[in-house]
């Protein structure tokens, strides 16, 4: 048997929410350990879009990031295949990073936190109830509190719930990297795929390129994909396509149980609207942190979930409600219907950039408004 540690903490996955959960709890005096099968800096399929909200739920765990991790963007573009819908200069438009870049400062922040660093290291076995944690390389890892922040597939989440997501509800994505000249434009194609949409986001040294959606209703995403590039003038064979499923939507309403939390993918929590989940990550981490150190505090290690629960009715109301205003803008029937309504809505378009800078919640739209809405779409009127 290999060389048994004890912490307060063990927080499983690396990313953006385990790196916030592990930097929190550091912060509040825990001892942590961070457990990764990846060695960082690692790449992630992402199109790397940080938000208004995003960013500020990065400076509330980690301060100011660098310059240098952030690609400005000024405007944003929203089409619908080779149809303009609308472009939007405005300084509220989201900023761009590379994951592969962001990914390993957030991390080396919880290390220099005081972390223990156990990335690239392969979990062997997960024993949840006895809170263990054994390694591939045989050392054991014990504490009375688990965070999952490993991912739409999580191995925490099978482990609590049988399996880590509903096949049936949740999407896949393609994505490729193109170097080249960058620029300040950032495009949504909002008709690439059903129940989904396409990316292509300005990089410092050239583009990410992406389409994703329910994978239910994407059988045919990869020859899909592969011709939307070309309609852009990009040759696939060109370039490397990557493929990953995403939790577009399948948040679950009770991420965790008694002392093992969820955060970020692993519980889900991807805007179904925006497909933006760099910043519910971060809070969820965050969260889950502040939850682990409260219930030690009480000597109620099992508590933590119930703590951590009752911090996140904010964000899991706003995924409720942007669940529910998504079956406006994806579905095939209402989807062209609403692409004509927000092409002559200045009022709509500048929600869009409120809701994305964080200045505007999905409850400030709220069910006489989105009845607005609905009645101008199915009608065709705009305003």
């Amino acid at each position: 048997m290999g060389q048994r540690l004890t912490h307060d903490l063990i927080v499983v996955g690396a990313g953006p929410a385990g790196a916030s959960a592990a930097m929190e709890a550091c912060k509040a005096g825990l001892h942590v350990a961070l457990i990764d099968k990846a060695t960082f800096p690692r790449d992630k399929l992402c199109g790397g879009g940080i938000t208004g909200r995003a960013l500020g739920h990065i400076e509330a765990v980690f301060g100011p990031l660098p310059a240098d991790l952030l690609h400005p963007c000024g405007q944003v573009r929203m089409v619908a295949g080779a149809q303009e819908i609308c472009a939007l200069t405005d300084p509220r438009t989201p900023s761009m990073t590379m994951r592969l870049a962001l990914d390993g400062y957030l991390r080396g922040r919880a290390i220099a936190a005081g972390a223990d660093d156990f990335c690239g290291n392969r979990m062997a076995d997960l024993d949840l109830g006895r809170g263990v944690v054994r390694l591939a390389d045989g050392q054991q890892v014990s504490a009375p509190i688990i965070i999952g922040a490993d991912g739409v597939n999580s191995h925490v989440a099978r482990q609590l719930y049988g399996r880590a997501h509903d096949p049936a509800r949740v999407g896949f994505a393609l994505e490729a990297e193109v170097s080249g000249p960058s620029s300040q434009t950032m495009e949504l194609d909002l008709s690439a795929a059903p129940w989904g949409y396409g990316w292509d986001f300005p990089k410092a040294s050239g583009r990410t390129l992406g389409i994703g959606g329910l994978a239910v209703h994407n059988a045919d995403l990869k020859p899909r994909f592969m011709a939307w590039l070309r309609a852009k003038g990009i040759d696939p064979d060109t370039v490397t396509i990557k493929g990953h499923h995403l939790p577009f939507g399948e948040f679950r309403e009770a991420p965790g149980k008694d002392h093992v939390l969820l955060a970020g993918d692993a519980a889900g929590l991807v805007d179904p609207i925006t497909g933006e989940g760099i910043g519910w990550a971060i809070r969820s981490g965050q969260l889950a942190g502040q939850a682990a150190h409260a219930a030690l505090r009480m000597a109620a290690p099992n508590r933590a979930f119930a703590l951590y629960q009752a911090s996140m009715s904010d964000v899991l109301r706003e995924l409720r409600r942007a669940r529910v205003l998504s079956k406006l803008v994806y579905h095939p029937f209402m989807q062209h219907r609403f692409l004509a309504v927000l092409a002559r809505s200045t009022r709509l378009q500048s929600r869009y950039m409120s809701l994305m800078a964080g200045q505007m919640d999905y409850a400030d739209v709220h069910l006489g408004r989105v009845l607005r809405i609905g009645f101008r779409i199915l009608t065709g009127r705009g305003g």
